[in-house]
């Protein structure tokens, strides 16, 4: 494993948003969070940055870049665990009925 140079600090963390993220993401440790957390803010600020700039390509190249036959709905499935062959359908949303007051 390659040593990661890292340095110890104490930080004022709101405790139940680093909670959420520990809870949404799968993470077990307060380290791993706020490592998870450093990285998808820069990945976003790389990709705004990527983003404003067009890639650096022209339009020309932009509407060219991508093949017409690409499909990420198809992708997600093909790379989802367990081999998925095809999306789940959609659940419909249906509400309770509130019993109307009678006065």
């Amino acid at each position: 494993m390659p040593y990661i140079e890292c340095m110890k600090i104490t930080m004022h963390i709101d405790e139940d948003l680093l909670e959420r993220v520990m809870k949404d993401h799968g993470i077990t440790s307060k380290t791993g969070a706020v490592d998870f957390a450093l990285r998808e803010v820069d990945r976003r600020t790389t990709l705004k940055r990527l983003a404003e700039t067009n890639l650096g390509l022209t339009e020309k190249e932009i509407l060219t870049a991508f093949d017409d036959r690409y499909n990420v709905i198809e992708m997600r499935v093909a790379e989802a665990p367990g081999g998925a062959t095809k999306l789940p359908e959609p659940k419909p949303v249906t509400y309770a009925k509130k019993p109307r007051s009678r006065r």
